[in-house]
């Protein structure tokens, strides 16, 4: 023989973009505690570039740096809403 390791074979990707996401992968939990939803906005190439810029400058991901600020905008107990 030649040494070389065995086949592998593909790993089967789920059908949907809905199930690509909830798909367990590393870092997940299987209870589903650990599933996010994406959200998809448009901003302008500027804006995107800003929020970029400024993410960096705080040493943070954009999409960290957009969950606190949404955090921070909606929290949990809101209480009497307007």
């Amino acid at each position: 023989m030649n040494g070389r390791s065995p086949k592998r074979g593909f790993i089967a990707r789920p059908g949907t973009a809905e199930d690509w996401i909830k798909e367990s992968g590393p870092g997940r939990s299987s209870d589903g505690s650990a599933f996010t939803a994406r959200l998809t906005i448009d901003v302008t190439p500027e804006l995107r570039g800003r929020i970029k810029i400024a993410a960096f400058g705080r040493g943070q991901t954009v999409a960290d740096m957009l969950r606190d600020l949404l955090a921070h905008e909606f929290p949990e107990s809101q209480g009497d809403i307007p």
